[in-house]
């Protein structure tokens, strides 16, 4: 079947509108039936504009009433108006003002962009391309603009009104309407326009800025939900405070509004001065969220309000820029977390993330660079590798500036940019321009896609005491990139002594060392340390410095070595991973492991778990084996998720037989008996003791009903969704029961039912495929809520990987299915779910056939939209 027309945007076609438009007034009517939309546009020619150029606005759907130049009605023959826009055909060569008006159908909105309607509230989403839903303007991110919005609706069903900036009147309307009138009178492009209209619950607070500025806040929701949005408050305080500390970056407006919303494409939404978020990430209590869920409330309740500088008041030029946004925002969203909680778990919970999500997009089919050079459907690429591996990138320039120089780069980004919709180059050239430094080269990472391999090896002559370090870096081709100049790497790093103390060196040569961190900028370096006292072993990567895979030749022994003595924690964590995985895969390759690789390894974790200087939720992600998707990584091709899981399931019980009974009694110590707090003692405390049911009821024949009773023992939503995940996850005999438990004690709560769907879908069994058909066909099933699909298929699809790729394809068929038909609905939601099928060439043939296959019915049999075709075709290679 033929999709939606394909078209190609290259970045190297960026050229600025013809025109130029310097205000928005907009009017909202909204009605229950329908709302119109009058806009009035003051634009005006640039000064390279010859006379006659047509002005082309952008348009998605809309049908257009009435429209006029200057109060007078344009006649047919001056314009036409047809499914993509507006084209004026030889529009006055002067400052004007464009007049349109056009009627919307929000509650038929079913794709969530532009405006809609979430059960009665009426809500924006205009990020990248969906403003052009609302009315016809440029809609792209370098025109910037203030506007005046003013809203008019039904007292009764929309008493609250909202829009972005500050609220300068409001009144009666007549005929039982009210009106709202706001003004942003910071300049910003269409895509921050933001509305909210409905009859809402909220709470309020206040915030005084470091200049003393009183900044009233609030945040919106369902009615009865109020007290669920305590520590969201709390977290946009913190934000705010932790803002003006580390980047002295101050609010600029009088308001500063959240509005929650049931049905949203994406976790939330930086608009300027209303925010509109999720509603799974605004709303938590002790008996319906997890520790999991508070953390990433305050991560992503930071990480919106970060965006007031870093995406808001310096926006990007082009769709192509949209990493300087948001990998310096998760960057700074990052280190927020890092100073709120523990600063070494912070960073292995990035690792994690980024590891498992952003290594295989970079690894595959859909690697692209963190600035690509085209695309085909720009909602496609709000991918990890623009997010996280972005964040990695902002990180890696703070590492090779030092604390204060990338402040001083920062601080010169503000002073020179506010205000600008701007560039990579633009951001990179602040650093240059503030440290006096050449970063051409460490710029690649923005424009290279590949996740750099770098080689280590090391020698150590005793009677010279000279000790050498080789590194190498290698980089595999990728689409549309075969070949790869060597980046800008930092590798942090420190020489630990036999007896695992730091030990110096009296000099070093044959490359760049900056304090403790090596500088490889080249294909590969040998680095010479004298004065080396005993052979030392290496710790290379520090806090993780650089998004890299190392290939070492390092033993089981020295790893574990490191995972004892190194002084960098996230060090001694990886190299437990490391150690791990490297186990781990040999034998889903059916290489056995010995008898003493296992008991050294479970030493190490043993030991781990005792030691008295790290913190609970270290022991945590320490005690806690690498997952399936890690596993198949390091195999890293022909791989069998059956003999994968089988490998995992066999060394977590020849792990934990032996000591079964210290690790439960471990667990038991760990009860809390204090009321719940998300606080990051008590949280480290319940992830310990999580970890450790984990282990249990994977490597003992009792720890299924360990399971069950903390399920049914349980006082708070952390312990009681761990227990039924975990049983679920290893599909104990108790499992059944505690999922049909859990959905009949919440049925109604839609965001804990999202718990339920999620371990559901993570079952390994074979019965699960044919009950995720029975969920999504079930009549109350809400098949155009995203949050709802992507907890129940994009779990599957991501994190159960023996049963999506199943060798009989029933995993892969199911998806395909349940995608067509969302994909006539809502083409984000069905494409973000596609991409777990990117892992498709690591497989073995015949899973690899069978996905491949599935895919190539999906796209033959349905008319798709640009969206799920771009994802398809690139991991089939077309």
């Amino acid at each position: 079947m033929r999709t939606e027309t394909e078209h190609t945007i290259y970045l190297k076609d960026y050229a600025p509108t013809p025109y130029r438009i310097v205000t928005v007034e907009l009017d909202f009517k909204i009605l229950e039936e329908k709302t119109r939309v009058r806009a009035q546009l003051t634009i005006e020619p640039r000064p390279e504009t010859e006379p006659g150029t047509p002005l082309v606005l952008d348009g998605d759907g809309l049908t257009l009433d009435s429209i006029a130049i200057d109060g007078l009605p344009l006649v047919l023959s001056a314009y036409l108006a047809d499914e993509n826009g507006l084209t004026l055909v030889e529009p006055p060569h002067r400052r004007f003002v464009l007049e349109t008006e056009v009627f919307l159908d929000p509650a038929a909105n079913k794709k969530l962009m532009g405006l809609y309607r979430s059960g009665g509230t009426w809500c924006t989403q205009c990020e990248p391309e969906g403003f052009r839903r609302i009315t016809y303007y440029l809609d792209r991110p370098d025109i910037l603009a203030p506007f005046k919005v003013r809203i008019t609706a039904p007292l009764a069903v929309a008493p609250v009104l909202l829009s972005n900036g500050n609220l300068i009147d409001k009144g009666d309307a007549g005929d039982g309407l009210h009106f709202a009138l706001w003004e942003d009178p910071f300049p910003k492009p269409s895509y921050l326009f933001a509305l909210v209209a409905g009859n809402l619950g909220s709470i309020t607070d206040s915030f005084t800025t470091m200049s003393g500025r009183k900044v009233d806040l609030a945040i919106y929701c369902t009615h009865g939900k109020e007290s669920e949005c305590l520590y969201a408050m709390d977290s946009l305080k913190r934000s705010m405070a932790w803002d003006e500390r580390r980047f002295g970056r101050e609010y600029d407006l009088d308001v500063f509004n959240i509005v929650a919303v049931s049905d949203f494409n994406f976790g939330a939404m930086e608009n300027k001065g209303l925010n509109i978020f999720n509603d799974k990430l605004v709303f938590a209590s002790p008996e319906t969220a997890s520790d999991a869920n508070y953390g990433n409330i305050e991560r992503v309740i930071a990480h919106e309000y970060f965006h007031n500088w870093t995406g808001d008041r310096i926006t990007c030029r082009d769709w192509f820029q949209l990493c300087l946004k948001e990998g310096l925002t998760v960057y700074r969203d990052q280190e927020f977390s890092s100073d709120e909680r523990s600063r070494p778990v912070q960073r292995i919970h990035d690792v994690q993330n980024l590891r498992t999500l952003q290594f295989p997009e970079d690894g595959g089919p859909l690697a692209h660079p963190p600035r690509p050079d085209r695309y085909r459907e720009i909602n496609n690429f709000y991918t990890t590798t623009v997010y996280e591996k972005g964040s990695e990138i902002v990180r890696m320039l703070s590492t090779l500036l030092g604390e204060a120089g990338f402040r001083k780069g920062m601080d010169l980004y503000f002073e020179r940019h506010d205000g600008d919709a701007t560039t990579i180059e633009a951001f990179i050239k602040v650093f240059e321009d503030a440290n006096g430094v050449d970063l051409a080269q460490f710029a690649q990472w923005y424009l290279q896609a590949g996740t750099p391999e770098v080689t280590v090896s090391d020698e150590y002559d005793s009677a010279t005491q000279t000790y050498r370090l080789n590194l190498s870096q290698k980089t595999k081709p990728t689409p549309n990139q075969p070949d790869k100049p060597p980046f800008v790497i930092p590798v942090r790093f420190g020489l630990v002594g036999p007896n695992g103390s730091p030990m110096g060196w009296s000099g070093v040569s044959g490359g760049t060392v900056q304090e403790d961190v090596i500088v490889l900028d080249e294909e590969s370096v040998t680095l010479t340390f004298t004065g080396v006292a005993n052979k030392p072993v290496p710790s290379l990567f520090r806090g993780f410095s650089a998004p890299v895979r190392v290939v070492s030749n390092m033993d089981l022994e020295t790893l574990l070595f490191l995972a004892r003595h190194d002084s960098d924690p996230f060090n001694r964590w990886d190299a437990l991973q490391t150690a791990a995985t490297r186990l781990l895969s040999e034998g889903a390759q059916g290489r056995a492991w010995t008898g003493d690789a296992v008991d050294a390894l479970r030493d190490a974790l043993v030991e781990t778990v005792q030691d008295p200087s790290l913190d609970d939720a270290f022991k945590a992600q320490a005690i806690s084996l690498p997952g399936e998707g890690v596993i198949a990584r390091q195999i890293g091709e022909n791989v069998d998720p059956d003999a994968v899981a089988r490998a995992r399931r066999q060394m977590i019980r020849e792990l934990v037989a032996p000591v079964g009974a210290a690790l439960e009694r471990r667990y038991e110590e760990l009860t809390i008996s204090d009321p719940y707090s998300p606080d990051a003692a008590q949280a480290g405390r319940r992830s310990l003791r999580n970890g450790l049911l984990s282990l249990l009821v994977a490597g003992t024949e009792t720890g299924g009903q360990l399971a069950a009773r903390q399920y049914e023992t349980a006082s708070n939503m952390t312990d009681r969704y761990a227990a039924m995940a975990i049983s679920a996850h290893n599909w104990t005999g108790e499992a059944p029961a505690l999922l049909g438990d859990f959905r009949t004690r919440f049925a109604g709560d839609p965001l804990v039912f999202d718990k339920w769907l999620t371990a559901s879908a993570q079952a390994p069994d074979d019965g699960v495929v044919e009950r995720i058909r029975a969920t999504l066909a079930a009549p109350d099933f809400p098949r155009t809520n995203p949050n709802r699909l992507r907890s129940l298929l994009a779990s599957f699809v991501m994190s159960n990987p023996v049963q999506f790729a199943r060798a009989d394809g029933a995993g892969y068929a199911m998806v395909t299915e349940a995608v067509a038909e969302i994909d006539k609905v809502n083409p984000q939601v069905a494409s973000r779910i596609l991409t777990g099928f990117r892992t498709l060439p690591s497989l073995e043939s015949a899973r690899q056939a069978a996905g491949r296959s599935a895919l190539e019915a999906l796209r033959a049999q349905h008319k798709l939209s640009r969206n799920s075709s771009d994802i398809i075709d690139r991991i089939l290679g077309n």
